[in-house]
């Protein structure tokens, strides 16, 4: 009873966090476990354990408040004190942030979605999609003006200087900043899984939807049936071709085993029957050709059904589907059927992608590796030179990462390398300016001996 009541407050925030989460699961667990049943009905050769893994991401993903929260209770009372004053002006960050780029996409985007017969629906329909990607790109940002202003403030105070007094070392006194990024990166690891990337085509269907229109899925695409020598060559997936749409303006070419021209079929519509398995092309066109022989074409009067060929709507549009949309489930499967049967797309984007879903999270961590030696400061001044050297830094990481990234996709550099090289180069920079910081040197310290030695 005596420990209850002294860890009343803390007992009681977990068990919450722990009931949220279940509800959290409870609603949304089950429909995943719908949606990744349904990628596999319609991706036979998708990767099986990574969409099988979805709804426990998602679980976890519920949880993980509730796992902070007992993680903060098992902390020392000056590790308490340090994450309350970082937790109270990370939230104003965050909650800040988010507001500003809603109400400016909400300025930009209302009057599309104020077409739809539902409105209200749609907004939320349209906000609650966009909040995984959001929270992605948000949480690095949150975390430099937080940790800049937390820091500051107690190094200000000379608050940083008691604790030292009393025996703790900078790395002992941000630890608890430290365990914090790794939730954030957790959480963004758990997002970006998924439900982060192509958030801007899901908005665009949504707008598209609001505005009584119809947007293309892909366009263009080429698709090879290797094992049985057909080329398909699809104008346009609609947005809805899951649903049952037809795919527009379907050329599909049959060639022989010693790959001369058989047959091509070209057809306005194309629709898949999933529950018969059959394909029916309306307004067919038929040709045949024989070598040496004029082609003979033949226009059907009614629409052309093949039960025959194994090929899915979902199979097609892979080799049209942008990488940059693409969640780790998607483009593990991707890279596993273009392993069996190399197809025309290039795999360097999709491989680039598919290690940039698992560098990217940790944009977190390194950057309090980055803010935290450059927010602590032992005197009553303010550090503005090196609060401007950690947005500078912040800065850098991003812009480099994306030009490391367009490298990776043109297959100038090694995909797992153009995605890991910035943290782990920012990384070692970070713990270079900890070292630094601990030491009592300038940053600036090596420059200057190089200088001198020089001259």
């Amino acid at each position: 009873m005596v420990f209850f009541r002294r860890h009343q407050t803390q007992i009681l925030l977990i068990l919450a966090l722990i009931a949220m989460g279940a509800g959290f699961c409870a609603l949304a667990v089950p429909a995943e476990f719908r949606a990744a049943q349904q990628q596999l009905i319609g991706f036979p050769d998708a990767d099986v354990q990574a969409q099988q893994a979805r709804p426990m991401v998602l679980a976890a993903l519920g949880f993980l408040p509730a796992l902070a929260a007992l993680v903060y209770a098992f902390g020392g009372t000056i590790d308490r004190y340090i994450t309350r004053q970082f937790l109270g002006i990370f939230g104003i960050c965050l909650c800040g942030l988010f507001m500003i780029w809603m109400l400016i996409d909400l300025t930009n985007n209302f009057s599309d979605l104020r077409g739809s017969p539902h409105v209200l629906r749609t907004v939320g329909k349209y906000y609650l999609t966009s909040t995984p990607a959001i929270l992605l790109q948000l949480l690095p940002y949150s975390l430099l003006l937080s940790l800049l202003h937390a820091l500051g403030k107690l190094s200000t105070n000379r608050e940083i200087i008691a604790v030292i007094q009393s025996g703790r070392g900078i790395l002992r006194i941000t630890l608890p900043l430290m365990i914090f990024s790794l939730f954030c990166t957790l959480m963004s690891l758990g997002l970006n899984y998924q439900w982060a990337p192509g958030f801007d085509k899901r908005q665009d269907e949504i707008l598209a939807e609001a505005k009584g229109t119809q947007t293309a899925a892909a366009s263009h695409v080429l698709y090879r049936n290797p094992e049985n020598r057909r080329l398909w060559m699809i104008g346009s997936f609609p947005s809805a071709y899951q649903k049952g749409k037809p795919l527009l303006n379907v050329e599909v070419t049959t060639t022989g085993e010693n790959h001369i021209l058989q047959s091509r079929l070209s057809a306005s519509h194309a629709r898949w029957d999933r529950t018969k398995h059959q394909w029916t092309f309306d307004h067919p066109v038929i040709s045949r050709y024989v070598p040496g022989q004029a082609p003979v074409f033949e226009k059907l009067s009614g629409p052309l059904i093949l039960d025959d060929w194994s090929e899915t709507p979902w199979q097609l549009i892979k080799p049209g589907l942008s990488a940059v949309h693409l969640g780790v489930p998607d483009l593990s499967g991707w890279l596993q059927a273009h392993a069996r049967h190399p197809s025309f797309a290039d795999p360097s984007p999709y491989l680039t992608q598919w290690h940039y879903r698992w560098a990217l999270p940790f944009t977190c961590l390194v950057t309090v590796l980055l803010a935290t030696p450059l927010a602590l400061h032992f005197s009553r001044r303010a550090p503005g030179g090196d609060i401007f050297l950690a947005v500078v830094l912040s800065a850098l990481l991003l812009l480099i990462s994306n030009i490391v990234i367009a490298f990776g996709e043109a297959g100038t550099l090694q995909p797992a390398l153009a995605a890991w090289l910035p943290n782990i180069a920012f990384s070692l920079l970070g713990i270079y300016l900890f070292r630094s910081r601990i030491s009592g040197r300038p940053f600036y310290h090596p420059l200057r001996q190089l200088f001198a030695r020089r001259t």
